[in-house]
């Protein structure tokens, strides 16, 4: 039996038309109410009913004029940075790093709060989000929601941190308190994922339905895409690269415990890039610091690099053998 087609309300379809008519204006730049008209299918008259409405909630609003051909120039509009913001949290071992954006995703507000001297977790979050909110102008009833990039593990059903082998203060249950605390939505996600995300709506994935991104740090990550979906795995642990066995290097066991590396991080994460460009004369606080000045050193540091790619490779020809994708 053919399921009955309702119609739409008039607010259900006033609410689709202020959705299309603000994603044209975050895309597409100031607009006039003829050319939103024009670009959303809506009669002059609803179109401009339409603009008025955003104006009065305070999501547009007028700058500049258009001159066209007889009559007074047309206004144009163009979404309201102010209108709301969103912040993303990075996670790290000893430090949470925050960013506010608003709603043309322009970074307005930054902040970093050390955990040397915490055990707590929310209160380390709290510091740098409201840190954040308030070097951008604005306080929490303004932010829409809180993103916080994790590395390990993001239960994709419950948005709950299962586990994360650097960040023992980071738990079950630990998303509750921080939504508690915020008043806001607070979500959990894994960091590489996020990455892959960000790529996939404005970097070199863009318009790319399949591909994967490998992400080297203190660890070593994998995020992939499929059909133009995520891919995380019935628990998140899909992309948990790091634990992939590979040639040359002992297998750990009790690899859940905390502190435990997989062989593949032994291969190619931060500690043994470090230990290569030593090997050669290249020392730095960080491993991208031992690259850059490996690139830099031209042929001296070609064997730098040259290690680190065939370590790589492992695993990027692992992933490929089984997802073939077009873009890594």
């Amino acid at each position: 039996m053919a399921a009955t087609r309702l119609p739409g309300t008039p607010r259900l379809l006033r609410a689709l038309n202020d959705r299309a008519a603000l994603e044209l204006l975050l895309s597409k730049g100031p607009l006039t109410r003829a050319q939103l008209g024009e670009m959303t299918g809506l009669s002059k008259v609803t179109a401009s009913q339409l603009v008025e409405r955003l104006e009065e909630r305070g999501l547009v609003r007028r700058v500049g004029e258009q001159a066209g051909g007889r009559g007074p120039n047309a206004q144009l509009y163009a979404v309201a940075p102010g209108s709301a913001h969103v912040i993303g949290v990075e996670v790290l071992p000893d430090r949470v790093v925050a960013a506010c954006a608003d709603i043309t995703g322009e970074i307005v507000g930054r902040s970093e709060q050390t955990t040397h001297d915490s055990d707590d977790p929310v209160r380390a979050v709290h510091g740098a989000v409201m840190q954040a909110a308030t070097e951008a102008g604005t306080d929490l009833d303004s932010i829409h929601r809180v993103v916080l990039g994790t590395p390990g593990l993001v239960d994709p059903k419950t948005s709950e941190v299962s586990f994360a082998f650097d960040l023992p203060r980071w738990h079950r249950g630990l998303l509750a308190e921080l939504r508690k605390d915020l008043s806001t939505p607070v979500v959990f996600g894994n960091d590489v994922n996020l990455a892959a995300i960000a790529e996939q709506h404005t970097g070199a994935a863009r318009g790319v339905d399949d591909f994967v991104l490998i992400w080297v740090g203190r660890g070593v990550g994998l995020a992939m895409v499929i059909g133009g979906r995520l891919h995380q795995g019935s628990t998140g642990a899909a992309g948990e690269i790091g634990y992939l066995p590979v040639a040359g290097v002992e297998v750990p066991h009790h690899v859940s415990e905390r502190g435990v590396k997989g062989a593949y991080q032994t291969l190619v994460a931060s500690d043994a890039a470090k230990a290569i460009g030593k090997q050669y004369g290249f020392e730095g606080e960080e491993s991208a610091d031992v690259v850059r000045a490996a690139v830099a050193a031209g042929d001296a540091g070609a064997p730098v690099l040259d290690e680190l790619a065939r370590r790589l490779a492992l695993g990027v020809a692992a992933t490929c053998v089984v997802l073939d994708p077009p873009l890594v």
